[in-house]
């Protein structure tokens, strides 16, 4: 059956039926780090998001150019072209290159991605490998009047802009608010209005990154990289660009006009943006330093943490959350996601210990003829992975009622039903069973001890020794483990 797949489309603020303009060709930029720190939990949200759209959009038949960029570049301290730029500052406290900074971090990036199970892109552009197209792109806004030099830095000229399109378009906001809300800057009086930002900035002589350009040694405006890079990649036109609600205004904004301005429309049809992740309502961000890095939860490290969480729990946790939504950050929703994961891992690992009957009794086989279906059409609404993740737990719960003989499930049926679970759970959800250093090894060797008990306890009910037999099962049922008895065997598994 053909899927519909409709997406959030930022730009018009409704759902949008997912049509290609080169189908079956699909062109997504994301955009990716500014690559001076350790990845954190907000770094998290968009790699992951834009993971299962790229793993849903290939699985739905598209061949898709993912670029996801790195910023090693002109990311000043703050969005309106004031401070320093990140990567440089970090450089001259660490004394060290500026290279060396985003090589040191985009490896642990890349390190943090891989943990969590989200894909690499098909390109990851660098801002610093392509300085020439972004001079090229600034050349054409300046040649069709559209920004103008002041000493040798130019910037865009929004008043202009907004009189023949409308500058705010994406965010919807207009010009004069923008303005109001605009604060004065000490170098305000480069610029013609307040709101101008920075296509090229001339580097003042402690500046370390710097280029020649026909306007001055210097770098590009933070916002030039993702429309020139978008632009080589994926041409003049393509399907999507997505990044973190953040980004909204400015980035996006002005990389939507720096695009109407060098080539008279738009190049992306549809816009799609993550919410945030927030602590204690307040967006967690490098900038307002109330951030924990990946790498602090998996350790356990940071002291806001109660204990280590494993990178699949990480994913499942921001997975049961729709993407479009605010995730708020506690040690309960982090513990409520390793155990709603733990049981949906047991549920799979449970699949391979049915053993079919010789008919599925009838509840049994609607739900399964049904479970696919429902899973596509929560995929199509928009990726709501929560409601996949609800489908794939009723589905561990049947699991359990034939594992109790409380239903019965036939060879077709449970084939179905495993190709489902294991379809949308790893290959669409990307979720993984964890397994650290010699856990598997771990794993049997519990296993082995259990069975021994087990063991024991069958013979003292064969030597009517109840007292023995009863002692085991509630010493074991204590320490969390469920002991049950079938017609085919003794069962157990640990609850917590």
């Amino acid at each position: 059956m053909e899927q519909k797949f409709f997406v959030y489309n930022t730009l018009t603020r409704r759902k949008e039926l997912f049509i290609p303009l080169h189908a079956p060709n699909v062109g997504m930029y994301v955009c990716g780090p500014t690559v001076y720190g350790d990845p954190h939990l907000g770094h998290a949200r968009p790699a992951i998001t834009f993971d299962v759209l790229f793993r849903y959009l290939r699985h739905l038949g598209y061949k898709v150019r993912y670029v996801r960029n790195i910023t090693d570049v002109g990311h000043l301290e703050h969005d309106a072209d004031e401070g320093d730029d990140k990567i440089e500052k970090k450089a001259r406290l660490e004394q060290l290159e500026p290279m060396e900074i985003a090589q040191h971090y985009s490896n642990r990036y890349h390190d943090a991605m891989a943990a969590l199970n989200v894909l690499p892109p098909s390109i990851e552009p660098q801002a610093t490998g392509h300085i020439i197209e972004q001079e090229q792109l600034v050349k054409e806004i300046l040649d069709n009047g559209y920004a103008y030099e002041s000493n040798g830095s130019i910037y865009f000229d929004i008043e202009k802009y907004n009189k023949e399109h409308h500058y705010g378009i994406l965010s919807h906001r207009n010009l004069d608010d923008i303005i109001n809300n605009s604060r004065e800057l000490d170098g305000v009086g480069e610029k013609r209005n307040q709101a101008d930002f920075a296509l090229w900035k001339k580097a003042q002589p402690e500046h370390i990154m710097r280029w020649p350009s026909p306007w001055s040694d210097g770098f590009p405006g933070w916002h030039c990289e993702c429309t020139a890079m978008g632009r080589k990649y994926l041409g003049a036109h393509f399907d999507i660009h997505g990044g973190g609600m953040d980004l909204v205004f400015p980035h996006h904004e002005c990389e939507i006009a720096q695009a109407v301005a060098s080539q008279g429309d738009q190049m992306v049809h549809y816009w799609m943006h993550n919410n945030m992740i927030t602590i204690n309502g307040q967006k967690m961000g490098k900038s307002l330093g109330n951030f924990i890095t990946l790498e602090e939860f998996f350790t356990g490290s940071h002291p806001s943490l109660q204990q280590a969480y494993a990178p699949m729990t990480i994913r499942f946790f921001i997975l049961s959350a729709h993407y479009r939504g605010t995730v708020d950050f506690s040690n309960d929703a982090l513990l409520a996601s390793q155990k709603g994961l733990d049981r949906l891992m047991t549920g799979m690992t449970d699949l391979d210990r049915i053993q079919p009957s010789g008919a599925s009794d009838e509840a049994t086989h609607r739900f399964v003829a049904e479970l696919r279906q429902r899973c596509y059409d929560a995929m199509n609404d928009d990726l709501q992975t929560p409601t996949v993740i609800s489908c794939l737990f009723e589905a561990c719960h049947v699991i359990n009622s034939v594992i109790d003989h409380k239903a019965a499930i036939d060879a077709a049926d449970l084939k179905e039903l495993s190709d489902t679970m294991h379809l949308f759970a790893f290959d669409l959800l990307g979720l993984k069973p964890e397994k650290g250093i010699d856990n598997s090894v771990r794993e049997e060797a519990f296993g082995k001890v259990v069975d021994m008990v087990l063991e024991l306890r069958a013979k003292a009910k064969e030597a009517k020794d109840w007292a023995t037999s009863d002692r085991i099962r509630d010493t074991l049922a204590q320490d969390g483990f469920e002991v049950k008895d079938t017609k085919d065997g003794v069962t157990w598994r640990l609850n917590k």
